[in-house]
């Protein structure tokens, strides 16, 4: 005989204070609604990995099962393979940035190096610079160590060097709060945006005069549709932390990455990524080191380069169509990501409940910002995953509904109900 009863949480007020105040991430929560075939998601940065050839992936799995099973399932050291690394500075050799292993550790996806970094520099009330909107995820890293994280807005030339400026000089020069500036400087996570060469050149001067070391974070890099390539910052600065990911150009579900960094960060690093997870995957690491050295994965990567050039002329396109003429967004030269602006008074937030209701999701832009507020009237969509058809018809659907909010704002302000913005 079973008998039922009630369990109390009894961990309610033995939690940290610090993970009170963090937030759940927008994508993560929108997983499961996108998930459901009805629904067109453009919420997601999800490479499409159906492009892989299986061919490829099977060359580098059986060399991780059978060549190398012995290494490919042990424990490994805290910073990684050897050989692993070697494969990395090779791909970064690719992009003009010079390095050698012994300036490399690989993490478990460039989410857990965003981490490490702010778990190893970061004390409560320290001041970390960002772009505004920046990466959610890398919001979500900063925040359990509470930092006093201060947003630096971009144009179409990506992060403002002018009101960067201005912030150091409230915040002062050798400002031992002062911690680290993250940026995305290729194709900008939300924005799409691409940091130009002269504000890269004086991104670096500014770090020297006032004293902060610059956290670059590269995903996007090679998914780059028009234009030529930018050297990184890491080219231009043996100084600057530099972060790498596999997730977008082979698979994310390897959850590999890796930091360049000058030996004494990375020292400081390795210390605190004992004690997160010993080491990482050392069959993973086999298995992207033999997918870049056994397969063509350059092919593969022309594939994804020309698939997701379709993707987002056919989002851009569909903007042009159906968007109101009210709202404004970016035009990325690479990457996954549009970032667009509606009027002050439309919250994205309020308005995700009607754009499920008509079958797509997009990534409100509170999300992308510390304070949770601003943003509120944009968003992110993302072109990535969905195909260019089903791009065109989501973008439609939405455009449906943000005319229903932009009609009921006019209705108001006819009426008098409101005053205006």
């Amino acid at each position: 005989m079973t008998s039922a009863h009630l369990t109390f949480d009894q961990t309610g007020e033995k939690i940290a204070e610090r993970v009170t105040k963090m937030r759940s991430s927008a994508v993560r929560d929108l997983f499961a609604a996108a998930s459901n075939p009805a629904i067109i998601s453009l919420s997601g940065g999800m490479p499409d990995v159906s492009l892989l050839p299986q061919a490829a992936i099977r060359t580098a799995t059986h060399a991780a099962c059978d060549d190398e099973r012995a290494v490919a399932l042990q424990y490994g050291s805290t910073d990684g393979r050897a050989e692993t690394k070697r494969v990395f500075c090779d791909l970064m050799r690719d992009i003009g940035v010079r390095a050698k292993p012994e300036n490399v550790m690989i993490t478990s996806g460039a989410q857990e190096a965003l981490d490490l970094i702010a778990k190893t520099f970061v004390n409560p009330g320290d001041i970390v610079l960002a772009e505004g909107p920046t990466y959610l995820g890398a919001l979500q890293a900063f925040s359990a160590y509470e930092p006093d994280i201060r947003c630096i807005p971009f144009d179409d030339e990506g992060m403002r060097m002018d009101l960067l400026e201005a912030e150091l000089q409230r915040i002062g020069a050798g400002n031992p709060q002062l911690k680290f500036l993250y940026t995305i400087p290729n194709f900008q996570n939300p924005g799409g945006v691409t940091m130009v060469p002269a504000r890269r050149k004086r991104l670096l001067e500014l770090s020297d005069e006032y004293g902060f070391m610059v956290v670059e974070d590269d995903p996007y890099g090679r998914l780059r549709y028009d234009g030529g390539h930018v050297l990184p910052l890491k080219a231009l600065s043996d100084d600057v932390v530099y972060l790498g990911t596999v997730s977008k150009v082979f698979a994310p579900g390897l959850r590999t990455g890796w930091i360049v960094a000058p030996k004494h960060v990375l020292a400081k690093i390795n210390l605190v990524k004992q004690g997160t997870d010993l080491c990482g995957s050392a069959f993973n690491q086999v298995v992207v080191e033999h997918y870049f050295t056994d397969t063509p994965w350059q092919k593969t990567l022309q594939t994804f380069v020309e698939t997701y050039r379709e993707r987002r002329d056919a989002m851009l396109a569909a903007l042009e169509e159906h968007f109101p003429t009210e709202a404004t967004w970016t035009r990325p030269e690479g990457g996954f990501f549009v970032w667009v602006t509606l009027p002050g008074y439309v919250d994205t937030g309020s308005m995700l409940s009607a754009a499920l209701d008509r079958g797509v999701t997009y990534t409100p832009g509170d999300g992308f910002f510390p304070d949770g507020t601003s943003g509120k009237n944009s968003m992110r969509i993302a072109f990535c995953y969905e195909s260019p058809e089903n791009i065109a018809e989501a973008v439609r659907r939405l455009a449906a509904v943000i005319e229903e909010r932009l009609g009921l704002y006019r209705a108001f302000l006819e009426a008098g109900a409101i005053k205006p913005e």
